[in-house]
């Protein structure tokens, strides 16, 4: 019963907080939705290739979009906690008998709520777009979860991240660094069979890459179901390693205060 209310505190204090300053929220939201609308006008041609593997550049940008606004937000989920260690709030919530995984499980349900409406609310643009959505409803939740997923596995590996530099300058470069070649060495915008072998190769190690293609094989009419286990699976070991992480980086810093 005290983990769930601590959770619930928890939940509710990240949730208030964002309220309070939406400001990253909204950049986090509308610079995926630029990126759809310029991508999906200047590439449209792509998608008349013969054996191009959507029926159209927004079908197959689609779902890249999504997955890529999902860990974008993840990416800087650490901002918050180095906030908190600012004002000194980190500390005191430390030495207080809140539970450590209250702690991790309230900022993860914030992320994840946060997230499924990013998610939702990138594939509501996709099809004002055009993108069509073979895998009607089910197709569309699944994909939700898949980019939520991904979201909070980068919301981890961040937390952890900003626990350990404590600065949000040192973060802010180091996502940077990071996210943009899991960007582009993915599927996101171009089929791998027509970018370089090597891309290809390092693309199967990307989770970026890994959403990506679970997320337009549950939007297709015929998924192919081992393709969205093998990468789902993928991505679950790495929220679990993501994890594992934050909660020792939690232990290391509660040794140094």
């Amino acid at each position: 019963m005290k983990l769930f209310t601590d959770t619930a505190w928890v939940f509710m204090r990240y949730l208030r907080g964002l309220l309070r300053s939406p400001f990253v929220l909204i950049i986090t939201v509308v610079q995926p939705m630029l990126w759809m609308i310029l991508f999906g006008h200047v590439f449209s041609s792509i998608g008349s290739i013969p054996g191009f593997a959507a029926s159209s550049y927004i079908d197959y940008l689609g779902p890249g979009i999504v997955m890529m606004s999902t860990m974008m937000a993840g990416a800087y989920s650490g901002m918050g906690v180095l906030s908190d260690y600012k004002d000194g709030v980190l500390d005191r919530m430390l030495i207080s008998p809140i539970s450590r995984l209250a702690l991790l499980l309230g900022s993860l349900l914030q992320d994840a709520l946060t997230l499924s409406f990013q998610a939702a609310l990138m594939i509501g643009v996709a099809a004002i777009l055009g993108a069509s959505f073979s895998g009607g409803l089910l197709g569309i939740v699944q994909l939700i979860l898949i980019a939520v997923l991904l979201g909070l596995a980068m919301g981890a590996l961040s937390i952890s991240l900003g626990l350990i530099v404590r600065n949000e300058s040192s973060l802010t470069a180091a996502v940077s660094f990071a996210t943009m070649p899991l960007l582009f060495l993915s599927g996101l915008f171009m089929p791998l069979q027509l970018v370089p072998h090597w891309v290809e190769v390092i693309a199967r190690f990307n989770p970026l890459n890994w959403a990506v293609e679970a997320g337009r094989e549950v939007l297709g009419a015929q998924p192919d179901w081992s393709l969205v286990l093998q990468h789902g699976s993928y991505l679950l070991l790495l929220f679990a390693a993501s994890c594992l992480l934050v909660v020792g980086a939690f232990r290391h810093y509660q040794r140094l205060i």
